[in-house]
């Protein structure tokens, strides 16, 4: 079965293909990345916006590279009273228009990150001027820089999109 991920990143293509292996081991998974636009701001600041984002790569994904599931990841910032909080959002859809919505765990972003986001830069763009790094978005990204590589933006991803997955894993749940 082909899965196509919204996105050429090979981090969130590894956490897509390897959540898809973990939940249906039997199957056999093609799964490519194709560069599709968000539809959302290049910095979400809210869970919906993230959501919105993430479920318009997945559809187009899916349509460009006519897969069995589309599958879209947009990482956002939420505002939880005086807090900030980054987590990504992963939709899944299939042909017939099942969808199915996870995320993966929240880290608290430090206000001394947020003055940057508010100044225009992305999240990924400040990890890497404050832990002098290029390209984090694509290696350990911001779990990974935050926690020492404890949590690694893969191993959160892969859960995100098994959380997703749970839509078809029980799907008699849903009906």
């Amino acid at each position: 079965m082909k899965v196509a991920v919204g996105s050429t990143n090979p981090v969130k293509i590894n956490a897509v293909k390897t959540a898809f292996e973990k939940v249906f081991p039997k199957r056999k998974w093609i799964v490519e990345g194709v560069k599709v636009s968000s539809g959302v701001s290049d910095q979400p600041m809210s869970d919906l916006e993230s959501i919105k984002g993430a479920r318009t790569r997945a559809k187009k994904a899916m349509k460009e590279l006519n897969a069995d599931y589309g599958v879209g990841l947009e990482g956002g910032l939420q505002k939880v009273g005086s807090n900030w909080f980054d987590s990504g959002w992963m939709v899944i859809v299939d042909r017939n228009g099942i969808e199915g919505i996870g995320s993966s765990i929240r880290m608290h972003s430090p206000m001394k990150m947020m003055k940057l986001i508010k100044q225009g830069k992305e999240l990924g763009d400040v990890d890497d001027i404050l832990f002098s790094k290029s390209n984090s978005k694509q290696g350990e990204g911001h779990f990974g820089l935050m926690s020492k590589n404890t949590v690694t933006r893969t191993s959160a991803y892969v859960d995100g999109v098994i959380s997703a997955l749970v839509r078809f894993i029980q799907p008699q749940l849903y009906n």
